[in-house]
């Protein structure tokens, strides 16, 4: 399912031909692994950043939706009969219920997809060869530099962690009120 098909079952919205009619291209664009669009990337862009560009896009995209959309199906339906029967609009209703109950996962996806960034920018990089971090490994395991190579590895790991933290202090700014943020157990 897709984000509109959630979002137009819950909020009617009259969208409901837009999840029908792209239902069946995400089910299948979704599966295929970035990687093997490499060929792909470097047919349409060459060789040069906007390749590694196009794949670390297409494979951070499918963590955030994922994450969207399970975000939009977690709405507690009782407190969305509830807001409707209060008589909230449909932006009020987003604004106070799904959004709070959506951004959650919405964060949760941007961390991920920032991890799966790092990992297909560095496997776009080994493979194209296209300049960055891979680039360098690779030219390094070529030229028989082993420490180099290893410096590089774990420069890469450095890296790794210093986005995962970035992205969990984003991620607690942003969720400063969520209970996950504050410690309390949930109830």
């Amino acid at each position: 399912s897709t984000v509109e098909a959630v979002a137009s079952r819950r909020y009617g919205t009259t969208a409901i031909t837009v999840p029908a009619a792209t239902a069946s291209t995400v089910e299948f664009l979704r599966p295929i692994p970035s990687v093997a669009l490499i060929p792909l990337a470097v047919l349409l862009y060459g060789t040069d950043l906007r390749s590694t560009l196009l794949l670390v896009v297409y494979a951070a995209f499918w963590q955030v939706l994922v994450q969207v959309v399970l975000g939009i199906q977690d709405v507690d339906p009782v407190a969305e009969e509830t807001a409707r029967s209060y008589g909230l609009g449909t932006w009020a209703r987003i604004r106070h219920l799904l959004w709070p109950t959506a951004l959650p996962y919405v964060m949760t996806g941007v961390r991920l997809a920032a991890s799966v960034a790092l990992i297909l920018a560095v496997t776009a990089e080994l493979v194209i060869g296209a300049p960055g971090l891979g680039a360098r490994i690779a030219v390094a395991q070529t030229s028989q530099a082993v420490p180099e190579m290893y410096a590089l590895v774990v420069v890469a790991g450095l890296l790794g962690l210093l986005i995962n933290l970035g992205a969990r202090l984003v991620e607690r700014r942003a969720l400063f009120w969520h209970q996950s943020v504050r410690g309390e157990a949930a109830l």
